[in-house]
């Protein structure tokens, strides 16, 4: 993104809010109130830099680590940045936080009573990338997702006003297959990151090895191995029209513009032909429009 690197060194947390232009739904679209995109873009940053410090992808500098107290030098002790992150998270609920992204999500934590467990929660899974590399099954790739990406849509119910269990249990799976598809999508990106979001025995099912994922290229079993997945979450996705039509006004449209960046990728993904190893296939903002049309005359 033009400029962004230059705006890096001074504010830090902008390097963490830039990277929702990037997503595949809209973070905080426009025609929301403005409280709401508020403490969407709240949660945003909190949730992008909890994945930042996991990937090891925060800014040149050391200024993250410097605000959370510790070294410059500890930038690359990933652990030892999640459990400042983690101490600084408490303070969002007790005290004063030191990062500013932090100290931007204690206004939202206490306008809308919100709890920590949903944030701590991605900062198990962060935690769980440091450790694990690859899944077995489908059913510990779900279980990782239930605390990657689960906790951001409870946090949107929250934000929202708009709780329920089965709005919950709906927005659980429209996450899960929201972060199913961002796997599929970036198959070489964790490749190089040494790790692998394919069940290995699915892997096993379309014989396709690591060396396979490696390659400029995919070879016939990578592609039905990645449609596989693709079904999958596509199947998951099916429960986003009746979490839409189950609520009212603007947020009906920003939960249908989440729904709508799943299948808008999931399409992308169809028009690659399944070949995602040469870079993440990404929607065009037509397809992604077409989908929240298409979401909304299917909710229900």
């Amino acid at each position: 993104m033009t400029g962004v690197r230059e705006a890096h060194h001074g504010a830090p947390e902008r390097t963490t809010l830039d990277k929702a232009a990037d997503e595949n739904f809209p973070v905080a679209p426009f025609f929301l109130p403005r409280a709401w995109r508020d403490d969407l873009m709240a949660v945003y940053g909190y949730a992008r830099l909890v994945d930042d410090i996991g990937d090891g992808d925060l800014a040149p500098g050391g200024r993250d680590a410097e605000l959370l107290g510790l070294d410059r030098e500890q930038t690359d002790d990933r652990l030892a940045m999640l459990d400042a992150f983690e101490a600084d998270l408490h303070r969002v609920f007790d005290s004063t936080p030191r990062h500013p992204l932090l100290l931007a999500l204690q206004s939202t934590v206490r306008r809308r009573a919100l709890t920590p467990e949903p944030f701590l929660g991605l900062i198990e899974a962060n935690r769980q990338d440091q450790t694990v590399a690859r899944y077995e099954t489908y059913d510990d790739l779900f279980a990782y997702c239930e605390k990657s990406a689960n906790p951001v849509g409870r946090l949107v119910l929250a934000l929202t006003g708009t709780t329920s269990p089965e709005r919950v249990r709906r927005s659980d799976a429209v996450c899960t297959a929201l972060q199913i598809v961002e796997h599929l999508q970036d198959v070489a990106e964790d490749l190089a990151r040494d790790r692998i979001y394919l069940p290995a025995e699915d892997m096993r099912r379309f014989h396709v090895s690591e060396n396979d994922l490696a390659a400029p290229s995919a070879n016939s079993s990578v592609r039905s191995l990645v449609a596989f997945e693709a079904e999958r979450a596509s199947r998951l996705l099916n429960e986003g029209p009746p979490l839409v039509g189950s609520v009212h006004g603007r947020l009906r449209l920003l939960l249908a513009g989440f729904v709508a960046g799943g299948r808008a990728a999931l399409k992308a993904v169809h028009a690659a032909g399944f070949d995602v190893l040469p870079g993440p296939p990404k929607p065009t903002k037509l397809s992604l429009l077409r989908e929240v049309g298409a979401t909304l005359r299917r909710e229900g």
